[in-house]
């Protein structure tokens, strides 16, 4: 039996691929933004969907996101996690998180969101993140923050936990 290419691929599994970026400020907050098409209400970091359909890689994804949300034009810098994220209802989510650097007054200043998308953002403590975060993003923004102050490159994640302390199959 001959199955062609196109075929082929259509049977694959899928998964879904986003990208953010981690900014701090000066005194050590951290960068949140408020979307306003989240029915659960929690906040996140800049960043979303990557566009691999069109060709888009999660660093340019995490740039390109950055700037369009909070209109600042930053180069991503290291890939501090990366979170298999499962959830009911739809294919994983393969998500990048990169180091946005430290944030100046005037960079903080120049923040423009974008309103189609964002209502707000702010600054906040690492130990105010699970106050805003769903609790796996605020899992996987400390540990990637802890990679980042560790320097030991990035956190390997599934649902915000490391990957090492899950059960293998």
């Amino acid at each position: 039996m001959t199955t062609d290419f196109a075929t082929y691929l259509a049977g694959l599994p899928r998964i879904l691929a986003g990208a953010n970026t981690l900014f701090r400020a000066q005194d050590g907050r951290l960068l949140i933004v408020e979307p306003n098409y989240r029915q659960d209400g929690t906040w996140t970091l800049p960043g979303g969907t990557i566009e691999s359909d069109q060709g888009e890689t999660p660093r340019q994804a995490a740039h390109r996101e950055t700037l369009e949300e909070i209109g600042l034009d930053v180069v991503p810098g290291a890939l501090i996690a990366v979170d298999w994220v499962m959830g009911p209802g739809r294919p994983p989510l393969a998500t990048y998180l990169y180091d946005g650097g430290v944030l100046t007054e005037d960079r903080l200043a120049a923040i423009r969101l974008q309103e189609e998308e964002l209502d707000s953002w702010r600054l906040v403590s690492a130990e105010e993140l699970g106050d805003f975060l769903s609790p796996g993003a605020a899992r996987r923004v400390l540990a990637g923050l802890a990679a980042l102050l560790a320097g030991t490159g990035p956190a390997e994640l599934v649902n915000g936990r490391p990957a090492d302390a899950l059960p293998t199959q």
